[in-house]
């Protein structure tokens, strides 16, 4: 069965829909801080697993809108991304830093010493490390075509894209649960930290219930710059394409969305923040949903045990990593528990994941600024960079040789 565009972007908001109602309705979702699109997303998945196992029917959705609402999301962060605000915020940026570039070696050295351990090639180990989990579908799928072209691993790329589905499921689920154990720690109650000022246009993504006071006009300029954003990311990406400096599309597009909003700011017309906010939360929201409703549930049943064994041990490390590391190094209070439920969505999944995970602590413990602003500018732009310096040295490695 054939869902055209219009048929995914119904079904997508019916998921939404469906996500609101059973975290209104289930208080385990809601002890959980299970986010919604996530929530709607696994049951649409579900569903679609059982008439692919049980009634043998495939239901095929037209994906062309993912990809755009991807990059227009990746656009609103930049769109919010203030350059002095970031500089103030550059200690603790370059700490978060270092702490995820700290999971991605303990991911790799994980799955090359458990590949190694089910005797498996260990290059399924790096596919079941930092490429698939913190690099994404994208990444995952990049690399497995390198390995298979260049290191004569079959079926990497199909590997590759089975264990970032895996990720991107288990990083939407922990990161509620982290941040309950975590608050429970410091003895944190609901809407302790709750800011009523009405700053919505300093807290963009943090507040995705609220109602965005806007006009057409600002709502039009928005949307004409991250039209900008989109197709002069675009361009950039594809100019970069196949050189040393390759980046992915979205962080050309976070790029000149940053320098977009900052020109701007500086030439005395800065952005609409309300309607960045609206439009960067309705195309998160109506990505993770698209997303999650399309996911494959039963490529991960046909992943390998050994491999299905790396990934069970990376969640376990992803878990304890996030409380005993990222909680503790980035200071142990409220702002590091929501970095390190944004850490359990990124480090398994990706930047949205991460955002969707903050959005619901922060929904019901009160806002987090700091967190705000380090985990999109690592989780969207520096991570990928580092990823790619941590998995050429890992096949620079004498056992990939």
């Amino acid at each position: 069965m054939n869902v055209d565009v219009y048929g995914t972007l119904v079904a997508a908001s019916l998921v939404l829909l469906l996500g609101n109602r059973l975290v209104a309705a289930l208080p385990l979702l809601r002890r959980w801080t299970i986010p919604e699109p996530v929530a709607g997303g696994l049951v649409a998945a579900l569903v679609l697993f059982g008439l692919h196992a049980f009634a043998n029917v495939d239901v095929s959705f037209d994906a062309s809108l993912q990809t755009p609402l991807m990059l227009a999301f990746f656009a609103t962060i930049g769109l919010n991304a203030n350059l002095a605000s970031l500089k103030a915020g550059g200690p603790m940026l370059a700490r978060f830093l270092v702490v995820v570039v700290g999971l991605l070696v303990l991911q790799n050295l994980v799955g090359i010493g458990l590949a190694y351990a089910l005797g498996v090639d260990p290059l399924f180990g790096l596919l079941g490390g930092s490429v698939s989990l913190s690099g994404g579908h994208g990444t995952g799928a990049a690399w497995g075509k390198v390995f298979t072209e260049h290191h004569g691993l079959q079926s990497a790329t199909e590997a590759a894209i089975a264990c970032a589905t895996f990720g991107l499921v288990m990083g939407g689920i922990l990161g509620g649960p982290v941040a309950q154990r975590l608050l429970k720690r410091l003895g944190r109650g609901e809407g302790a930290n709750a800011d009523t000022n009405g700053e919505a246009a300093s807290r963009a993504f943090e507040a995705p219930k609220a109602e965005q006071a806007t006009t057409a006009a600002a709502f039009i300029e928005t949307l004409t710059l991250i039209a900008i954003s989109l197709a002069a990311g675009n361009v950039i990406a594809s100019w970069l394409a196949r050189t040393p400096a390759e980046l992915p599309a979205f962080v050309c597009v976070l790029f000149v969305a940053v320098l977009l909003a900052n020109g701007l700011a500086l030439a005395g017309r800065p952005v609409a923040a309300h309607a960045v906010a609206l439009i960067g939360n309705v195309s998160l929201a109506l990505f993770l949903a698209m997303a999650l409703m399309t996911l494959r549930l039963w490529d991960l049943a046909a992943l390998a045990l050994p491999v299905f064994s790396i990934l069970i041990a990376q969640t376990v490390l992803m878990v304890l990593y996030a409380m005993f590391v990222t909680f503790r190094v980035m200071g142990a209070n409220y702002d590091a528990v929501v970095l390190a439920a944004g850490h359990c969505g990124f480090g398994l999944g990706a930047t949205p994941t991460a955002i969707a995970n903050m959005q619901a602590v922060t929904a019901r413990f009160g806002h987090s600024h700091l967190a705000f602003l380090v985990v999109p500018m690592v989780a969207a732009f520096f991570i990928d960079i580092a990823n790619a310096i941590v998995i050429k040295l890992f096949l620079a490695l004498p056992i990939f040789q």
